[in-house]
């Protein structure tokens, strides 16, 4: 497959932003994105240039943002609507091995959905983990330094050896990530042994801390997580917005490429695309 070719579905409802950034750091990586609202996955009765289908895209995107307001839950309302309508071709999609990337409130969704951490196959019936309110109660929008703790199951940051830091942009309120109470030990041995767990908060000498370091207090510090075959991610900074040296906190000490740091994530799992499909 060629880098072109790797068509790109940027799903939005209600709420949802930062498409046309997401979009941008796809084209930038050579792919071809597309946004599309999620009505013209569902609705039966739309006109035939309107209407999607998930099968036709090689890579599913669920960006940042406020989906349905966030009521009942962070991504609930997004994640109920998939999957009322979609279970079993996102269920087809995902063991295919093609890739789903959730930034901020996408990771809300993918958790929501059961895509992630999938701890008991591709999809669970109802959520396995939550991401809930900060510890500081609030929104919290600050530069975070991102450890990579992922050995290489994860498609989307093969690019990055295994230690190194980048740093990605925090904007969210509810981004801790918590486990069923009292299993949180069992669960990190098992995300750990089949090396699920893909960033973690760190300070400038790269060690776990608290705040504001790590902006919401989330378990052991994880801002980002895969499922076991690697092909679905979730993350909670936002890559898409460190895509030049512009656009990074410090851009102007000692940078010697204009490159951004966030767009790894994007070039990795075109690459992966390319050479899979």
């Amino acid at each position: 497959m060629r880098r072109e070719d790797v068509r790109v579905l940027i799903l939005r409802i209600e709420g949802t932003n930062c498409e046309e950034e997401s979009a941008r750091a796809f084209r930038l990586a050579g792919a071809s994105p597309e946004i599309v609202h999620l009505n013209q996955l569902l609705a039966r009765d739309l006109s035939p240039g309107w209407r999607r289908r998930l099968g036709d895209y090689t890579i599913l995107m669920l960006p940042g943002g406020f989906s349905a307001g966030d009521y009942v839950r962070a991504g609930a309302i997004f994640a109920a609507r998939m999957r009322s309508g979609l279970e079993a071709d996102l269920r087809a999609f995902v063991d295919s091995g093609r890739p789903i990337l959730g930034i901020c409130n996408g990771f809300q969704v993918l958790v929501e959905l059961g895509l992630l951490p999938a701890l008991h196959g591709t999809m669970a019936p109802a959520p396995e983990a939550c991401l809930g309110t900060n510890d500081s109660n609030r929104y919290e929008c600050r530069p975070t330094i991102l450890r990579h703790d992922n050995h290489g199951r994860c498609v989307f940051t093969r690019h990055l050896p295994f230690g190194a830091r980048i740093v990605a942009i925090a904007a969210h309120a509810e981004g801790k990530l918590l486990f069923p109470k009292g299993e949180e030990t069992r669960i990190l041995r098992q995300l750990e042994a089949e090396d699920q767990v893909v960033f973690r908060y760190v300070d400038p000498d790269g060690s776990l801390a608290g705040y504001p370091w790590c902006p919401s207090g989330t378990f052991d510090n994880i801002a980002a997580l895969c499922n076991p075959a690697g092909n679905v991610f979730g993350m909670m900074p936002h890559p898409e917005r460190v895509l030049t040296r512009y656009t990074h906190p410090d851009w102007t000490r000692g940078a010697p490429s204009e490159v951004g740091e966030g767009r790894t994530i994007f070039e990795s799992v075109v690459d992966y695309c390319v050479r899979r499909f």
